[in-house]
């Protein structure tokens, strides 16, 4: 399922800035790279399916807009790399998003919209059986 795509990036953080994040062959920067943009956006798929389907049926029904915003956000730190400082405003939307996703696995914040959770494994019981003892003291006797 996808959370965001290249539209979603552009509308949040400018076409510029997609530009010179993925264009690696023209400088200066002038084409935004669907390939580039196409990775980092399936990253961020991965990340939220890896937290969200902890707590509910993934494909979900519709996507919650706050899921597209988060996966924004974790597409666009990946396609900063290394060079996201740490104290960048990238870097805290970064692990912002990953501290909701967070919430939402833990069950502290729903993401509603048509979203299902998973139906609890059944709960039936479990049968054993033992075969007769063999020895006992009325077999040992002798012994």
């Amino acid at each position: 399922m996808t959370y965001a795509v290249k539209q979603d990036l552009i509308d949040r953080f400018g076409e510029k800035e997609l530009r010179e994040l993925t264009d690696r062959v023209n400088r200066p920067p002038t084409t935004i790279d669907d390939v580039v943009v196409g990775r980092a956006l399936a990253d961020a798929d991965g990340l939220i399916d890896g937290y969200v389907g902890k707590r509910y049926a993934l494909p979900l029904a519709e996507v919650p807009p706050m899921l597209t915003k988060t996966a924004a956000d974790l597409a666009r730190y990946f396609l900063h790399g290394k060079a996201a400082d740490k104290d960048s405003p990238v870097t805290a939307a970064y692990n912002q998003a990953v501290a909701w996703l967070r919430d939402v696995s833990k069950g502290l914040v729903e993401l509603g919209n048509g979203a299902i959770e998973p139906q609890a494994a059944g709960g039936g019981s479990v049968k054993t059986s033992r075969p007769n003892r063999v020895f006992t003291r009325d077999t040992m006797g002798g012994f």
